[in-house]
């Protein structure tokens, strides 16, 4: 339902802007509201599962989440939208990392938990998969206040399974660390904030609001350091850094989330955009790199204990690096192949190739009693990554483009219908379709991914030289840890 979430929403996301006014550098607060907020609070939701039982906390999490949902789907202005995409983040950060440790917590470790990790990351290549189908049908053919209204159901159907079908886990003693939440989620929100900021025209780098918003956020994150090292039971045990193989595929995680998000946002822009495909055809067009995920996925998994994470994760990082490399290449007269079937396959199986192995590696050799903390770190890795990568992005893009527009703008007074004109006026964008309005965004995209490409080596980087686990360093099964 999460992953569905993710894929559905951004599909619309063309449909969402017209609807309710948002510019393209704006749009992005649609998926930071919710990436912000459910990376920021995982930490204190697998603590949670931890201490009140994580079937518990897993229904609850996805009430929450169906609930936020069916808010999202009435939303009459940008702002009541953002807050309902807020509010789904909390849900999801409740229930996401819940659900990643009752996998590790009903599983042996060793070959047992390897191929349920091996299922659950087909899942979630599925659930991207029906995502963007079913986000082109319901915008298509409904409208995108739909692909809100779908989670309603799924999220009932799933509280009411999971009591027969899902053993609660232990419970542990413990208190919540809500300062070390507050300060890591409003420092994150800082930093974000602060790009999205510095790529508005209006306002940039220059901004006293954007460099206050900086250092708001640095503040924020040395004071979530400062309580995690000093409180007896933070959300984020400090000493689970301790483990070079672990950290180093946290930092992996955080760098190719960054490029994965920016895929998912501006390519979809692109194949609505320049491409002029319907919300259907765009999810199709998708199709294939969930495919090449799950693909790499199962492949990663069932080869895990014979050869080792070490060849996954950096020839994953490597084909990610060219598959990235290759959308820097885009253009207004990019077609399908060349501008998002070729790199974007490419991209996915490079992500289903580090998948498991790092969600291995997170899990490996962690107490019991800190599994939740242990994999809500891996995903609030993602989601923050995500959200910063693709608000860095954002920034890179809306410089290009704006450099970009005034080039294009003579061109288009000269030739412009009143139509057209008008439209400019009023939105004070190209409209859409338009060679100017294609040569913007593409102009944009294809500099935004240099930042992505970037991201992607220091991922290769870190895979090649700080990641030393070998297939024997694995989880054998029979150093499983008990199950609950």
């Amino acid at each position: 339902m999460v992953v569905l979430d993710a894929t559905i929403v951004n599909i619309a996301l063309p449909h969402i802007q017209n609807a309710l006014n948002f510019s393209t550098t704006d749009l992005s607060w649609v998926i930071n509201a919710y990436t912000l907020t459910f990376g920021g609070l995982l930490l204190l939701g697998g603590r949670a599962g931890d201490i009140l039982g994580r079937r518990r906390v897993f229904i609850a999490g996805t009430l929450l989440f169906g609930l936020a949902s069916l808010l999202g789907g009435f939303a009459q202005d940008s702002t009541l939208l953002l807050a309902a995409r807020a509010l789904q983040g909390i849900g999801g950060a409740i229930c996401s990392p819940t659900a990643f440790a009752l996998i590790a917590t009903n599983f042996e470790e060793g070959p047992e938990r390897n191929k349920a990790f091996g299922v659950f990351s087909a899942v979630a290549g599925s659930g991207a998969a029906i995502g963007l189908l079913a986000g082109g049908l319901l915008t298509e053919y409904l409208n995108w206040r739909w692909v809100f209204f779908v989670n309603v159901p799924i999220a009932v159907l799933i509280a009411i399974a999971a009591p027969r079908y899902i053993a609660e886990s232990e419970r542990h003693e413990g208190r919540f660390d809500l300062p070390g939440a507050f300060t890591s989620t409003l420092g994150l929100v800082g930093l974000v904030y602060g790009f999205i900021r510095a790529a508005n025209p209006d306002y940039g780098w220059s901004d006293t609001l954007t460099l206050g918003s900086f250092a708001a956020g640095a503040l924020l994150l040395a004071a979530f350091f400062v309580i995690e090292n000093r409180t007896d039971e933070p959300i984020t045990p400090l000493h689970l850094f301790a483990d070079r193989n672990r950290t180093g595929g946290l930092v992996m995680m955080l760098c190719i989330a960054a490029a994965m998000f920016g895929i998912f946002f501006y390519v979809v822009l692109f194949v609505q955009g320049p491409l002029g495909y319907s919300p259907l055809k765009a999810g199709v067009s998708f199709l294939p790199i969930s495919v090449s995920i799950i693909i790499a996925a199962q492949i990663a998994s069932s080869l895990q204990a014979k050869y080792g994470p070490k060849p996954f994760m950096a020839g994953g990082a490597l084909l990610v690096t060219a598959g990235l490399s290759w959308l820097t290449q885009m253009s207004k007269d990019s077609g399908y192949v060349d501008g998002v079937l070729g790199p974007t396959v490419v991209f996915g199986f490079g992500m289903g190739l580090i998948f498991v192995p790092v969600m291995l590696l997170s899990v490996a050799g962690v107490p019991g009693e800190e599994t939740g903390a242990a994999s809500g770190l891996l995903n609030s890795m993602q989601q923050i990554g995500g959200s910063l990568g693709l608000s860095i992005l954002t920034t890179v893009f809306a410089h290009y483009a704006t450099a970009e527009s005034k080039v294009q703008l003579p061109k288009f007074m000269a030739s412009a219908t009143p139509d057209q004109l008008a439209h400019l006026q009023e939105k004070h964008e190209f409209p859409q379709g338009t060679d100017a309005a294609n040569s913007v965004l593409t102009e944009g995209i294809s500099h935004g991914f240099i930042v992505g490409a970037a991201l992607a080596a220091v991922a290769l980087l870190v895979a090649i030289f700080a990641i030393k686990a070998k297939a024997g360093d694995l989880p054998s099964e029979s150093s499983g840890v008990a199950m609950h």
